[in-house]
């Protein structure tokens, strides 16, 4: 079954903003401590076109070159994964959150990812993908398939084709359409009914994140997000792949979910008992511990994304005795 873009509501709009006053995320300490001593990075990686700007948290030590990277949703911005970034750089990890420039399509989005990577002088990295983030993610390690850019996928609430939002025939007009719109398109996928107050905040951080785009950056996210394309699962199928998802209510669909499953057989699963459509800020604790989990394959390995040196013990021993997952341990199991 199909999912379809929602509309909401002009009174639901100004009800989510009302609520978005309170900024639970946006007052707490955490988010605090995180911009005051992390800054954001801009960077054009096309001489020819300056409005090319990608926006970026650069977190951890410089010395590792296979970093992991953040790729946020259409209603994201670079700062939503901070979470991420205060646990995993606590670790060891060098981490990269992003924020996209307006690119129209696939193509043109992998081009200008393929530049910033050279930018960063990056050979190779890790991604996490989160919903039009992880549908990018294999779009880019797809695109890279020949002279490969992409160690492994953590992919998040993903997608794998287009086709499931039913709107792919309206994917050339998002350009047409006021802001006030295309927010009211995305709003439409957010959970409506009860959750928990973690949630609620996070919802409420999404709604803000999502005010402080413009009508182009909505309008090409969109785009990309609905534009007629699938991905080539055999063109990525060597990747090590973590597939992360939610039990609960969330805008993919359960075929959705199970399409991904058949997509990446051999993948690891990561599911969580509950978290909606942004368990990275809701169940960060969680979600931190996947991708550290993910990630350990590759200790003491030059696809490393943690510094040797600020390995904790635990993580010593898995270099030694779990370089290679057993058949066992391929399905990650939930935490109560």
């Amino acid at each position: 079954m199909k999912e379809s873009i929602k509309f909401i509501s002009e009174r639901d709009v100004t009800g989510s903003a009302e609520l978005c006053n309170m900024g639970a995320i946006k007052i707490s300490p955490d988010y605090n401590w995180f911009r005051s001593t992390v800054p954001l990075k801009r960077i054009i990686v096309d001489d020819d076109d300056d409005s090319k700007v990608w926006s970026l948290y650069d977190a951890g030590p410089r010395s590792v070159r296979c970093p992991i990277i953040f790729l946020p949703p259409v209603s994201g911005t670079a700062d939503i994964f901070f979470h991420q970034i205060l646990a995993l750089t606590g670790w060891g990890y060098r981490v990269i959150a992003l924020q996209y420039p307006v690119y129209w399509d696939h193509l043109e989005f992998c081009d200008g990812f393929r530049k910033l990577l050279d930018d960063l002088h990056l050979d190779k990295v890790h991604l996490f993908g989160a919903s039009l983030g992880g549908f990018l993610a294999q779009k880019f390690a797809e695109y890279t398939h020949k002279s490969p850019r992409v160690q492994s996928l953590v992919l998040c609430n993903a997608f794998s084709d287009t086709s499931i939002f039913n709107q792919t025939w309206t994917a050339n007009s998002f350009w047409l359409m006021p802001a006030f719109m295309l927010k009211k398109i995305v709003l439409g996928n957010f959970s409506s009914g009860p959750v928990d107050p973690v949630m609620a905040d996070a919802i409420d951080f999404m709604v803000d994140r999502l005010e402080s785009l413009g009508q182009s950056e909505l309008a090409s996210r969109l785009t990309l997000n609905c534009q007629n394309s699938y991905v080539e699962p055999h063109k990525i199928r060597d990747l090590a792949v973590t597939i992360m998802d939610v039990f609960d209510q969330s805008a993919l669909s359960t075929d959705a979910k199970e399409e991904m499953y058949k997509l990446y057989p051999n993948a690891r699963r990561a599911h969580l008992k509950t978290g909606g459509n942004f368990p990275y800020l809701c169940r960060s604790a969680e979600v931190n511990l996947y991708v550290q989990i993910h990630l350990r394959q590759f200790h003491g390995t030059r696809y490393a994304a943690i510094d040797p040196t600020m390995m904790s013990a635990e993580e010593l021993e898995v270099q030694k005795g779990n370089l290679q997952p057993s058949e066992e341990s391929q399905e990650t199991e939930p935490f109560s």
